[in-house]
């Protein structure tokens, strides 16, 4: 279990890290130890995510999303942070959620 623990840290510091250096103004920081509650996020941002953050080899992507979405607050769009051992990140979010995103950022499709 803290070896889990321990290696969920490293990926939300990780993530957190990977944020500021591509956007400056994401003030990306880990969430648990701030926020203090289970629905926290595990990565807080200037960037209006709810960042659910899984350093793991093996993924169940849709619990994932589905944990991510049940635990974020309003204003917030559930995306999942997840990386392999030697591969890039990656983001997952619900489909809807992104073409609300792409229509927001380009206006009515």
């Amino acid at each position: 279990m803290t070896n889990s623990r321990q290696k969920g840290k490293r990926g939300e510091l990780e993530w957190a890290k990977f944020l500021n250096e591509k956007v400056p103004t994401a003030n990306a920081r880990r969430g648990q130890q701030y926020e203090g509650s289970s629905d926290s996020p595990d990565v807080v941002s200037a960037l209006p995510f709810h960042w659910e953050v899984k350093r793991v080899q093996q993924l169940n992507l849709h619990d994932a999303v589905d944990k991510c979405r049940a635990e974020s607050g309003y204003g917030r769009w559930p995306a999942v942070a997840h990386r392999k051992n030697d591969r890039k990140w990656v983001v997952s979010m619900d489909a809807g959620d992104f073409l609300k995103l792409v229509e927001l950022a380009l206006g009515d499709l």
